[in-house]
Protein backbone atom coordinates (compact mmCIF):
# COMPACT_ATOMS: atom_id res chain seq x y z
CA UNK A 1 0.00 0.00 0.00
CA UNK A 2 1.35 3.37 -0.90
CA UNK A 3 0.43 6.50 0.85
CA UNK A 4 -0.14 9.69 -1.07
CA UNK A 5 0.92 12.78 0.76
CA UNK A 6 -1.10 15.84 -0.07
CA UNK A 7 0.66 19.12 0.19
CA UNK A 8 -1.46 22.00 1.28
CA UNK A 9 -0.49 25.59 0.86
CA UNK A 10 -1.40 27.80 3.75
CA UNK A 11 -1.92 31.35 2.64
CA UNK A 12 -1.67 33.96 5.30
CA UNK A 13 -4.96 35.49 6.26
CA UNK A 14 -3.20 38.86 6.34
CA UNK A 15 -2.87 38.90 2.55
CA UNK A 16 -6.59 38.22 2.16
CA UNK A 17 -7.30 41.00 4.62
CA UNK A 18 -5.26 43.42 2.53
CA UNK A 19 -6.99 42.36 -0.69
CA UNK A 20 -10.44 42.81 0.88
CA UNK A 21 -9.38 46.15 2.34
CA UNK A 22 -8.11 47.46 -1.00
CA UNK A 23 -11.22 46.37 -2.85
CA UNK A 24 -13.38 48.07 -0.21
CA UNK A 25 -11.36 51.27 -0.63
CA UNK A 26 -11.83 51.05 -4.40
CA UNK A 27 -15.56 50.77 -3.91
CA UNK A 28 -15.53 53.68 -1.45
CA UNK A 29 -13.55 55.79 -3.93
CA UNK A 30 -16.10 55.21 -6.68
CA UNK A 31 -19.09 55.88 -4.43
CA UNK A 32 -17.56 59.01 -2.87
CA UNK A 33 -16.56 60.46 -6.23
CA UNK A 34 -20.04 59.95 -7.68
CA UNK A 35 -21.78 61.35 -4.58
CA UNK A 36 -19.57 64.44 -4.48
CA UNK A 37 -19.98 64.85 -8.24
CA UNK A 38 -23.77 64.72 -7.91
CA UNK A 39 -23.76 67.12 -4.96
CA UNK A 40 -21.60 69.56 -6.92
CA UNK A 41 -23.91 69.29 -9.91
CA UNK A 42 -26.93 70.05 -7.72
CA UNK A 43 -25.16 73.06 -6.19
CA UNK A 44 -24.23 74.33 -9.64
CA UNK A 45 -27.83 74.05 -10.79
CA UNK A 46 -29.11 75.76 -7.66
CA UNK A 47 -26.62 78.63 -7.78
CA UNK A 48 -26.47 78.92 -11.57
CA UNK A 49 -22.71 78.64 -11.70
CA UNK A 50 -20.48 76.91 -14.20
CA UNK A 51 -19.35 73.41 -13.23
CA UNK A 52 -17.11 74.88 -10.54
CA UNK A 53 -18.68 73.09 -7.59
CA UNK A 54 -19.08 69.86 -9.54
CA UNK A 55 -15.40 69.65 -10.42
CA UNK A 56 -14.19 70.95 -7.05
CA UNK A 57 -16.29 68.53 -5.00
CA UNK A 58 -15.38 65.64 -7.31
CA UNK A 59 -11.67 66.21 -6.70
CA UNK A 60 -12.31 66.81 -2.99
CA UNK A 61 -14.00 63.40 -2.72
CA UNK A 62 -11.15 61.68 -4.52
CA UNK A 63 -8.53 63.49 -2.45
CA UNK A 64 -10.30 62.59 0.79
CA UNK A 65 -10.41 58.91 -0.15
CA UNK A 66 -6.73 58.87 -1.07
CA UNK A 67 -5.78 60.54 2.21
CA UNK A 68 -7.75 57.95 4.18
CA UNK A 69 -6.28 55.13 2.08
CA UNK A 70 -2.76 56.45 2.71
CA UNK A 71 -3.38 56.59 6.47
CA UNK A 72 -4.77 53.04 6.41
CA UNK A 73 -1.71 51.84 4.46
CA UNK A 74 0.61 53.46 7.01
CA UNK A 75 -1.30 51.73 9.81
CA UNK A 76 -1.02 48.34 8.07
CA UNK A 77 2.70 48.82 7.43
CA UNK A 78 3.24 49.83 11.04
CA UNK A 79 1.45 46.68 12.31
CA UNK A 80 3.35 44.34 9.98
Amino acid sequence: MSTIAHKTHHVESHSFHVIILLSAWGFALVIASFLFLRLGHLLDELLGTAPIFMVALFFLGILGCFIELYQEALKIMKDA
